[in-house]
């Protein structure tokens, strides 16, 4: 479970497994024995760009088609309500012309989504589509501690006591002509009576030109595997560095991995949740500074630019790094975790990994609902370190999003004063595409200006973010994720 680039530019809204030969849909071309159809389920919002003000009355529409062509009064089940929260399920026929939903509004900001399944040839189709009711309104439910910024900086004087010892191994078969690749740990906060002390592991990659460039600290979305750094980046001028957060390093076989998060890292978002001190993502948040002790420590770094990036988790991360390192001069953030998690006790969806969400079918409290751990939750929600950014980020997420909820999301970029960009992928889940990657480089490559070289048509060229799933998906004909909170 969790690999890289599991099917990265799954599109969640539209999925496309193909049919088997056995089943005829018709028409059937002459001379063919049958039609081998891509299925597809398509809901939208009648509002074009997804958006209403609170009252307004949204309208869905679904369509199921092969081909691209409608497939006549098939049966779907669908579910229309608030956001990623239980509903009844209720069944209809969808005519060749579509078939419309009335969703209703709400008078509170918000998001109400529309799912719809159904089965064709033994395999399931989902579809979604979402409605947002005056987001840029959505208000934090979390809370923020009186000792927020003295907890933090008491990390932070932890954290300053510690050499950074840095180790670099030069790995020569992934070395370029242009960017050396490097394996890197160095020293992080963690209990002292361990007899090696902790450590962060990270993939460096730097131009091999003498000159001075600026740096990139890229963060991990949830769970643990191997990484191979930024050459692409590296090879236009830029000091790149992509980190893992679990203390092991990150260039071994997929199956160690894979074991880990099977075994003793499985749930660790929940490790410690009951006690601010030593929850687990104390030493990722603190960890991510000390990357940055690292990044900068470098003698090529201009001593200017420093960005980090990531995605889901990482977008969490990207946030709390910018918030807690006045060295950070920008980020770019996409769907973003850990935003508003308290939004569970508050009658809506609370951000990944939803640790105070009831149970669906009896509504009864989670198990972590006590008042130690949403008192943890006040230290680490995405929300408190939202507030505290300075510099400029962009920032991008889709409205079917449905592992970090748009409705948390929001709560966390509302509290954002500094300069932002937002981009919004209106039909994405928890999910990437091609064009989404291209828009988080654009910006990279304004902020960074003319400090990214040129290729030689005069464009930057880099690859797309290298950015991971959340949850692994291994049947493109559903999205349905393991429920892991």
């Amino acid at each position: 479970m969790f690999t890289p680039k599991t099917l990265l530019f799954l599109s969640v809204l539209l999925c496309v497994p193909v049919l088997p030969a056995a089943e005829i849909i018709t028409p059937v071309p002459p001379g063919a024995n049958a039609r081998v159809a891509t299925v597809q389920i398509r809901v939208a919002p009648d509002h074009r760009d997804w958006t209403y003000t609170t009252g307004e009355p949204a309208r869905f529409k679904v369509m199921v088609t092969a081909d691209n062509e409608p497939i006549e009064n098939i049966s779907v089940n669908y579910t229309v309500g608030q956001e990623m929260m239980p509903v009844a399920s209720k069944t209809a026929a969808v005519p060749a012309d579509g078939l419309v939903i009335d969703g209703g509004t709400l008078t509170q900001p918000g998001f109400i989504r529309c799912t719809v399944t159904t089965q064709v040839a033994g395999r399931t189709y989902k579809g979604a589509g979402t409605a947002a009711f005056s987001p840029q309104k959505i208000k934090a439910t979390q809370t923020e501690p009186a000792d927020f910024d003295t907890f933090w900086q008491a990390g932070k004087s932890e954290l300053s006591g510690l050499p950074i010892e840095p180790r670099l191994t030069l790995l020569p078969d992934a070395c370029t002509d242009n960017v050396n690749v490097y394996h890197v740990s160095f020293r992080t906060v963690g209990p002292n009576w361990t007899q090696s002390p902790a450590r962060i592991y990270g993939i460096l990659c730097e131009p091999k030109a003498p000159g001075r460039y600026p740096a990139i600290l890229r963060v991990p979305g949830a769970g643990i595997r191997p990484y191979t750094g930024d050459k692409g980046l590296a090879a236009r001028g830029v000091i790149t560095l992509e980190i893992g957060i679990h203390g092991v390093p990150v260039n071994m076989q997929q199956e160690v991995y894979d074991s880990l998060m099977a075994g003793p890292l499985c749930y660790y978002w929940l490790f410690n949740l009951d006690n601010k001190d030593t929850f687990y993502y104390r030493r990722v948040y603190l960890s991510c500074l000390r990357a940055n002790d690292f990044l900068t420590s470098r003698e090529m770094w201009d001593g200017k630019n420093l960005l980090v990036m990531g995605a889901s988790q990482g977008g969490q991360l990207s946030i709390v790094t910018a918030a807690l390192d006045s060295r950070v001069t920008g980020l770019a953030a996409t769907h973003p975790a850990f935003c508003d998690v308290t939004g569970d006790l508050n009658g809506r969806a609370g951000g990944w990994p939803r640790p105070f969400q009831p149970d669906d079918a009896t509504g009864k409290a989670s198990v972590h609902a006590t008042p130690a751990k949403i008192t943890t939750t006040t230290y680490y929600d995405t929300v408190n370190f939202a507030r505290r950014i300075k510099v400029p980020g962009y920032y991008i997420w889709g409205y079917n999003d449905d592992v970090c909820p748009p409705t948390s999301i929001y709560a966390a970029y509302n509290e954002i004063r500094a300069p932002k960009e937002l981009g919004l992928t209106l039909e994405l889940a928890h999910s990437y595409t091609a064009e989404q990657g291209e828009a988080i480089n654009a910006w990279v490559v304004k902020f960074l200006g003319p400090k990214i070289r040129r290729s030689h048509a005069g464009t930057t060229n880099f690859s797309p973010l290298n950015i991971y799933l959340l949850w692994p998906v291994t049947d493109t004909s559903t999205t349905t994720r393991e429920n892991m909170s």
